[in-house]
C-alpha cells in the first residue's frame, strides 16, 4: 500500500524523491495546500531555484582554485547567498493562509538580510575597478555563471511583482532584497574577472576600458 497522498505506481514505489502526486499538474505548498505548477507563486520560487543552481556552477568553478584568496572569499559569499535564496523560496512557497507561521531569516526575507546584502555590495564595489558601460558576459566561467544568476534573479523579481499585482501579499523586504542581490551579483561577476586578471568587454566595440564606477553603473541593475 502506498503512503498517504502517494500515487500507487510500481515504478516509484521505493523512491524517496518521486511521489507522483504532481502528475496532475499541481504541487504542494509549505504548510499545506496545493496549487497548479504554473501558478505565479510557483513561477517565482522556481526562478529563485534557477538562481541557486546558476550560483552553484559559479561556486564550483571558484573552488577549483583554492590558492586564490579572492576567489575563495567569493565562493564563501556565494554559498551564503544560495542559502538565503532558500529563505526567499520558502516565503514564496508558503501557503498564504499560513503567513503568520513564517520566521524572519528562516522562511521569510528579513530586513537584516537586506542590510547584509547592501554591506556586501558596498564592500565589493570599494575593492574593484568596474566598467562605466554595458558589458558582454563571458570572460571567465565563474563570472558568466554569476551573470546568469543575476539575470534569473531579475526574472524572479519580476515574477514576485506580478504575483503581488494579483493581490498576493509577500513580506516587505522580499523585492528590495532580490533587487539588491541582483546588483551584488553583477559586482561579484566583475570581482571574479578581476581575480583572474580578466577585463570586462564593453558591449560596444572600442568602448572605454574599466574604470571606477559612476554613481549608476550601466548593466548592474535597476
Amino acid at each position: 500500500m502506498s503512503a498517504p497522498g502517494r500515487v500507487d505506481r510500481p515504478g516509484i514505489a521505493d523512491s524517496v524523491v518521486a511521489t507522483g502526486r504532481g502528475d496532475d499538474g499541481t504541487t504542494g505548498l509549505l504548510y499545506g495546500g496545493r496549487v497548479a505548477k504554473d501558478d505565479l507563486a510557483v513561477e517565482a520560487y522556481g526562478t529563485v531555484d534557477e538562481t541557486v543552481a546558476a550560483l552553484g556552477i559559479a561556486r564550483a568553478d571558484l573552488r577549483e582554485r583554492p590558492t586564490n584568496e579572492t576567489l575563495s572569499e567569493l565562493a564563501a559569499l556565494i554559498l551564503r547567498i544560495q542559502r538565503e535564496l532558500f529563505v526567499a523560496g520558502a516565503e514564496l512557497a508558503a501557503n498564504p493562509q499560513a503567513a503568520d507561521r513564517l520566521q524572519d531569516g528562516v522562511t521569510r526575507v528579513s530586513e537584516a538580510m537586506l542590510v547584509r546584502a547592501e554591506a556586501d555590495l558596498a564592500t565589493w564595489e570599494s575593492r574593484i575597478l568596474m566598467p562605466r558601460e554595458f558589458i558582454v558576459p563571458g570572460e571567465t566561467r565563474a563570472s558568466a555563471a554569476l551573470e546568469v544568476a543575476r539575470a534569473t534573479t531579475r526574472r524572479a523579481e519580476r515574477r514576485v511583482i506580478a504575483l503581488q499585482r494579483t493581490g498576493r501579499a509577500t513580506g516587505e523586504w522580499l523585492v528590495p532584497w532580490l533587487n539588491r542581490v541582483a546588483d551584488l551579483l553583477w559586482v561579484l561577476a566583475r570581482a571574479a574577472e578581476a581575480a583572474e586578471d580578466a577585463t570586462a568587454v564593453p558591449a560596444i566595440a572600442g568602448g572605454r576600458s574599466a574604470a571606477r564606477a559612476a554613481p549608476s553603473v550601466p548593466g548592474s541593475g535597476l
